[in-house]
């Protein structure tokens, strides 16, 4: 299958970067392009990444958290609401 489209890279080439020691998408992408054109497969390539023991960057946490990332990538919890204070009378 097709990780990245613009330079027809395949979940395969991914994985054996991952193996090869590479933990970044930008670390893949300097062996074999994906995710430096459109930048749609960063995302799947975050999510091999995660799969395969990588930390996952922010950006994917971020999509977990909004519900668009396709891996299981576990969401900060959000932080609790400021209080709201009363105004007082000048």
């Amino acid at each position: 299958m097709y990780v990245c489209m613009c330079h027809a890279v395949t979940e395969d080439q991914v994985k054996k970067a991952i193996d090869g020691g590479a933990n970044t998408p930008r670390q893949i992408a300097k062996g074999c392009k994906a995710g430096t054109d459109c930048g749609s497969c960063v995302r799947r390539i975050q999510a091999l990444l995660g799969e395969h023991g990588a930390r996952p960057c922010p950006t994917a946490r971020l999509a977990a958290k909004l519900g668009l990332a396709d891996s299981e990538v576990p969401a900060a919890p959000a932080p609790a609401p400021a209080p709201v204070l009363p105004l007082r009378a000048a």
